[in-house]
C-alpha cells in the first residue's frame, strides 16, 4: 500500500502510479470482465479523451443513467481525470425526480444505459442545459458527422436522437486515444456530486473534491486490518457513496481489488462470493436481515470473508451470524457528506458491537442539544463533529448555500442524527431529527415522496412516514387527503407511484384521512401520525398484502 500526499491525492495521479506499479494485477471483476490496474488506467484514459472530443472539460458535470456495471465505474474515473465532475444518478429514478436530477445538477452532457433512453426522451424539451446523449449498449449506432466526433441524429434503424440532441454509442468513446489526458487537475477540484436524501426539501447534490475518496479510504485504511490480498465484493450501486468510497477507492488504495455484482441477492450471494474469492463485503441494511434469514447450509463457515462491514446498530443476531459464516464485523458511522467518524472493529469489546463505534482520532465529536452545547455522557442530542485534517468532508452542497451553512453552523458539522455517549467514549444511536426514510438500503426523501402524489388530481394533500419494517428498517406509509368529492382508493395512489417514481419509493401502506394534524404554522405534526400508525397500522391497507408489485 502506498500512502499519497494530498497534493496527489487526484485520480489521474494515483491511477497512473497504480498502473506503473501494479500493472497485470486485477483491479475489478464484473460477469466475466477483468480489468487490470493497467487496464485500468488505459481504458479510463480512452474514456476520457471520448469525452473530452465531446467537448466535456474541466468544471463540466455529466450524469450518468447507468445500471451496475464497470462501465460506470470507469466513467467516473475517466471524468476524474479531465476535472470533470461526475454526477452519477439512481438507476430507477425516471419522470420528475429525474428531470430535477439533471437539471439541478447542471449536468451538460448524460451517458445512459439503452434501457433507460426513454426515460430521457419522456423528459421531453425540459432538459435546456444537456448538449447531448451517450448511449451504452443496445442498438447505439449512429451516423457519423464527417471528419468530427460529434453525432449526428441517428435514423431509424438506430437510436432516435433525444429531442434533436447529438446521440453518440459508448463504445465509440472508449476507442478513443490511450494517451494521458493533459488536464491540470488539483486535488481540491470538484469531483462528483452524489444525492442524498432530502430532509425538509429536495434530494441535495453532495459535491465531494478529488481528495475525498481517497480520505475516507485512508481513515479506513489506518483502522481496519486490509491488504493487497484481499477482494472488495459488493453489489451496491455505484451511485451511492458506500460502493464508491468504502469499496472501490479502499480497494483501489490498499492495491487490492474489487469484485463488483449488478445487485444484490440474498440466495446466490455466498455463491458469488465464493466464485471471486471475496475476503470483505459490506451488507446495509435490511441485507444482513435478508441473509440471515436464508436456509443453513452446510458450507455456510466454507467462505473466504474475513470481514463484513455494516451500517451502525446491527441486529441482536450478529455474534450468531459472525460465528455462522465465522468472519468479524466491522460497523462504522458516516454520511456521503463526510467519512469515518466513529467505528467498531474486530478486536474491540463485544459488548460495544450494538454501538455506532468510538471516535478514532479523525474527528472531533461531540453530542450536543439545539443550542449546541455539549451534553453530558448519557444524554441523548445531536452528533455533530469537526475533521482533523482537511479534505475529507464535502465541499457543499451543490447551489443550496443556505443548507451548507445550516449543516456547518457555529463551526461544527451537523449530522443530523441523535445519539448518546456511555461512559467510555462508545457512541449509541437514538434516532434521526431528520424527515427521510430509509427502505431496503435506499434513502427515501418525505418531501419528494408527497410531491408526486400530490399531483394526483384528486389529492388534497398527502404525508409520508416511516413505520417499522420486519426486517429492522423502514417501510414507507403515506396519509392521503382526498380533494372534496373525489373517491379514491390505495390501488390507485400505488398506480400513480408506480411510473413516477423509483421502485423503492412507491408506499407499502395507504391510509385515507380527512386532515392531516398541523401546527399554527401548518407543519404536518408528523408525530402524531406516527402514533397513529403504531395504533392503526394491521388494519391499514397493505400493498403486499393486496398482492401488489412494483417492477423495477
Amino acid at each position: 500500500m502506498t500512502d499519497y500526499p494530498l497534493e496527489h491525492r487526484t485520480v489521474g495521479h494515483v491511477l497512473a502510479d497504480k498502473a506503473r506499479r501494479h500493472g497485470g494485477r486485477p483491479f475489478l471483476t464484473f460477469e466475466g470482465e477483468r480489468v487490470s490496474y493497467e487496464a485500468l488506467h488505459v481504458r479510463t484514459n480512452r474514456l476520457a479523451n471520448g469525452l473530452a472530443r465531446l467537448g466535456v472539460g474541466k468544471g463540466d458535470h455529466v450524469a450518468l443513467l447507468l445500471d451496475n456495471t464497470a462501465d460506470l465505474l470507469l466513467l467516473e474515473l475517466a471524468l476524474g481525470k479531465l476535472g470533470a465532475v461526475a454526477v452519477p444518478v439512481n438507476a430507477a429514478a425516471r419522470g420528475d425526480l429525474l428531470r430535477y436530477f439533471l437539471t439541478q445538477s447542471a449536468s451538460s452532457l448524460v451517458v445512459v444505459d439503452a434501457e433507460f433512453v426513454d426515460r430521457i426522451r419522456e423528459l421531453g424539451d425540459g432538459l435546456p442545459a444537456v448538449r447531448a446523449v451517450v448511449v451504452r449498449g443496445g442498438d447505439d449506432g449512429g451516423r457519423r458527422a464527417p471528419g468530427g466526433q460529434r453525432a449526428i441524429p441517428v435514423d431509424e434503424s438506430g437510436l432516435r436522437a433525444v429531442e434533436g440532441k447529438p446521440t453518440v454509442p459508448l463504445r465509440e468513446l472508449a476507442a478513443d486515444s490511450d494517451a494521458t489526458p493533459t488536464h491540470t487537475v488539483h486535488f481540491h477540484d470538484p469531483h462528483y456530486i452524489l444525492y442524498t436524501s432530502g430532509t425538509t426539501g429536495r434530494s441535495k447534490g453532495v459535491m465531494v473534491c478529488q481528495a475525498h475518496g481517497f480520505g475516507v479510504a485512508e481513515v479506513f485504511s489506518r483502522h481496519v486490518p486490509l491488504a493487497p490480498s484481499d477482494v472488495f465484493y459488493t453489489c451496491l450501486p455505484l451511485f451511492h457513496a458506500n460502493a464508491i468510497w468504502n469499496t472501490c477507492y479502499t480497494a483501489l488504495w490498499n492495491d487490492a481489488s474489487v469484485a463488483l455484482s449488478r445487485r444484490f441477492s440474498a440466495s446466490r450471494l455466498w455463491d458469488e462470493i465464493r466464485a471471486a474469492g471475496a475476503t470483505q463485503f459490506t451488507a446495509l441494511g435490511s441485507m444482513i436481515h435478508l441473509i440471515w434469514n436464508q436456509p443453513a447450509r452446510p458450507d455456510d463457515a466454507e467462505n473466504p470473508v474475513r470481514l463484513c462491514f455494516t451500517v451502525p446498530t446491527p441486529p441482536a443476531f450478529i455474534r450468531e451470524f459472525e460465528a455462522r459464516f465465522q468472519l468479524g464485523v466491522v460497523t462504522w458511522f458516516s454520511m456521503t457528506e463526510n467519512f469515518p467518524i466513529t467505528l467498531y472493529v474486530p478486536g474491540d469489546p463485544p459488548e460495544k458491537m450494538a454501538s455506532i463505534g468510538r471516535p478514532r482520532g479523525d474527528a472531533d465529536v461531540r453530542v450536543v442539544d439545539d443550542d449546541d452545547v455539549e451534553v453530558p455522557p448519557g444524554e441523548v442530542g445531536e452528533l455533530v463533529f469537526r475533521p482533523a485534517e482537511p479534505w475529507r468532508v464535502m465541499l457543499g452542497y451543490y447551489e443550496l448555500d443556505a443548507a451548507t451553512l445550516a449543516n456547518n453552523r457555529n463551526l461544527w458539522f451537523h449530522t443530523g442524527d441523535r445519539v448518546r455517549a456511555d461512559e467510555d467514549g462508545w457512541l449509541w444511536y437514538v434516532d434521526r431529527k431528520k424527515d427521510s426514510i430509509r427502505r431496503r438500503g435506499e434513502n427515501i426523501s418525505a418531501w419528494e415522496l408527497e410531491s408526486i402524489i400530490g399531483q394526483h388530481p384528486a389529492v388534497s394533500a398527502v404525508a409520508a412516514i416511516a413505520v417499522p419494517s420486519e426486517m429492522a428498517e423502514d417501510e414507507v406509509m403515506v396519509y392521503v387527503v382526498p380533494r372534496d368529492g373525489e373517491r379514491l382508493t390505495a390501488e390507485e395512489i400505488i398506480r400513480f407511484c408506480g411510473g413516477r417514481m423509483p421502485y423503492f419509493m412507491v408506499p407499502r401502506y395507504v391510509d385515507f384521512i380527512d386532515e392531516l394534524p398541523r401546527t399554527p404554522t401548518e407543519k404536518v405534526e408528523k408525530y402524531k401520525l406516527r402514533a397513529r400508525a403504531r395504533a392503526t397500522l394491521p388494519r391499514v391497507w397493505d400493498r403486499e398484502r393486496a398482492g401488489m408489485r412494483i417492477s423495477r
